[in-house]
């Protein structure tokens, strides 16, 4: 008989709620907001690809109104310097001290638009607060606040004036995710919901800071069986033996979907991971981590299908029932 807990119902409620009211604004992507959340109860960041008008500004916006966050928009251009992004110490002359002037990335969520616009310079001021939650200047490191978290946004069909984002960049993403166009049905509830002003513009907070921080506390108690975790290892391990792959995910993509296994469980109101958890979420955390050989690339091979691919072919082990 499949188990649940007090915890894991609390959880989930609390959740539901927020993910109801981004949908006030991102209408039709239950799916897509879902993940978004799932991100954020892993502490982890997000890369959002996809054309323009889809919603992505849109959904960093409403995630951070839902859930009564600190919001900072970085918009990445060529000219953008890493002072721009992190801070600036600048003397002062009246108390004859340096004085740091935070930059916009000192926020609880942070949106990087087109982060592939900036150099690589630029690009990889964020590395540090991304992986290490802490930005360092002039020799001085402060934490970032909490919770905290990135979620940039690039177009995908765009290529002139862009500097694509460099593997150890891509690696701290928990995951990639694409939002699309939205259904004719949803189109036109988008029309309407905007006719008269943007929903945006009305939505409140669900939840507050502390609230937060203690359910991404509760999610790492998530249980998760031996079979599941082994089978979590045996499908990255077999994106670095894939002969279409040059390069195959990293023990941070093991990581990835391990934790994000735990908090699909949670969202879906279980106290344990599921092996399906794992295949749902393989291609969101993984894809963006692997480089696909030219040759492959020329036959139509994408990182996405060889994901699917090795997901039909790893064994799912038998889900136990407790």
């Amino acid at each position: 008989m499949a188990r649940s807990s007090v915890l894991a119902n609390r959880l989930k409620d609390v959740v539901d709620r927020v993910i109801d009211n981004v949908e006030k604004v991102i209408i039709g992507k239950r799916e897509v907001v879902e993940l978004a959340v799932v991100a954020l109860l892993c502490e982890g960041h997000i890369l959002v690809e996809d054309v323009p008008g889809v919603g992505k500004t849109m959904l960093a916006r409403s995630l951070a109104k839902s859930l009564g966050c600190t919001f900072k928009r970085i918009q990445f251009t060529p000219d953008l310097l890493p002072s721009d992004v992190i801070g600036v110490s600048v003397f002062n002359q009246k108390i004859n001290e340096f004085e740091f002037r935070p930059g916009p990335v000192i926020s609880q969520i942070v949106l990087a638009d087109e982060i592939n616009r900036a150099t690589p310079r630029t690009q990889s001021s964020l590395l540090e607060c991304m992986g290490e939650r802490q930005i360092t200047v002039d020799g001085v490191t402060r934490q970032m606040p909490k919770p905290f978290i990135t979620i940039a946004t690039q177009n995908p069909i765009e290529y002139e004036g862009t500097f694509p984002l460099p593997e150890a960049q891509l690696d701290r993403f928990l995951m990639k995710i694409n939002l699309g166009y939205p259904s004719e049905e949803d189109e036109n509830d988008i029309l309407l919901s905007q006719q008269r002003r943007h929903p945006i513009e009305e939505l409140e907070a669900v939840i507050g800071t502390e609230e937060i921080i203690e359910l991404q506390t509760s999610v790492k108690e998530i249980h998760i069986e031996d079979s599941v975790r082994e089978y979590i290892v045996r499908i990255v391990r077999a994106t670095r033996n894939h002969p279409d792959l040059l390069l195959g995910a990293s023990p941070r993509g093991s990581l990835a979907l391990f934790k994000t296994s735990q908090a699909l469980a949670a969202i879906s109101g279980r106290d344990y991971a599921i092996p399906d958890d794992a295949k749902r979420l393989a291609p969101f955390t993984l894809s963006h981590r692997l480089i696909v050989k030219p040759e492959s690339q020329l036959k139509g091979y994408t990182s996405e299908k060889i994901v699917q691919n090795i997901l039909n072919k790893v064994e799912v082990p038998l889900a136990e029932e407790v």
